[in-house]
């Protein structure tokens, strides 16, 4: 999808939306696993099950969690812009400027694409987690079931990494696009081999967290692309790219999963 010529902007626009969808249906399902932990803990600890001192890791590594994927994105991309500006305001005019920032779109999308996968990879580390601790309980065919149905349901998310691309225009490189699957789909790999030595429900909140808050940084700035180009055809898109995750999350209810 990311290598298509010749779309409309009404076609990119409605994919840049179905970017957001399928990522905002990954932040639902990301809050629901991590938070829920959070929850789990703090109503062991309320009705006297566990300490204070269980349910604090818990809060803190889902708050940090959080910053960090959030407040991080946004102090990388300011430290870029502060560089390109002080690498091309001095020794660029006016006429120069304009045909620099318009060339500068190009990696803008480029890096929110890539944010975006990394966002992607922290969430799939942690349903790596969840193969490999099935596969290390024993629960082989649970493991396979799990390998099928987020191979399945991960599918969708290469829309949400080609989506701002395709609503720049950006015709990205076979290499840029090996290296986005590999830093947005790698991760299930190895959180598999972590799975598979031991279980922590700790080391997943906290991947999960990490992921959440880098995707709703994502989502912010896909949709405020979005309502410059058509505010209309960006919320259909959002609403097909939900519906389309909500789809493929079916498909782990069909296993039984």
């Amino acid at each position: 999808m990311g290598r298509l010529r010749g779309r409309t902007a009404r076609f990119k626009t409605f994919l840049n939306g179905l970017s957001a969808g399928v990522l905002l249906f990954l932040l639902l399902e990301i809050f629901q696993h991590s938070f829920g932990s959070v929850e789990r803990s703090f109503e062991q600890f309320t009705e006297g099950h566990a300490s204070f001192g269980h349910f604090l890791p818990y809060g803190l590594v889902f708050a940090a969690g959080m910053g960090v994927g959030l407040l991080g994105l946004v102090y990388v991309g300011r430290l870029w812009r502060r560089r390109r500006t002080s690498a091309t305001g001095a020794s660029l005019g006016p006429g120069a400027m304009a045909v620099a920032e318009a060339h500068s779109l190009r990696p803008q999308s480029l890096r929110l694409g890539m944010a975006i996968a990394t966002g992607i990879g922290l969430h799939n580390f942690s349903e790596g987690l969840a193969i490999g601790q099935s596969a290390n309980q024993g629960h082989v065919s649970l493991a396979l079931l799990l390998v099928i149905g987020f191979a399945l349901h991960n599918a969708t998310e290469g829309f949400g990494i080609v989506g701002p691309l395709a609503a720049e225009g950006v015709r990205p490189s076979w290499r840029w696009l090996a290296l986005a699957g590999l830093i947005g789909g790698g991760p299930t790999f190895l959180g598999t081999l972590v799975g598979t030595a031991f279980t922590s429900e700790l080391l997943s909140v906290a991947f999960l967290a990490l992921a959440g808050g880098a995707i709703l940084y994502v989502v912010g700035e896909i949709l405020n692309a979005g309502r410059r180009m058509s505010w209309e055809t960006t919320l259909w898109g959002v609403l097909t790219g939900f519906l389309l995750g909500m789809a493929t999350e079916l498909v782990l209810v069909a296993a039984g999963v």
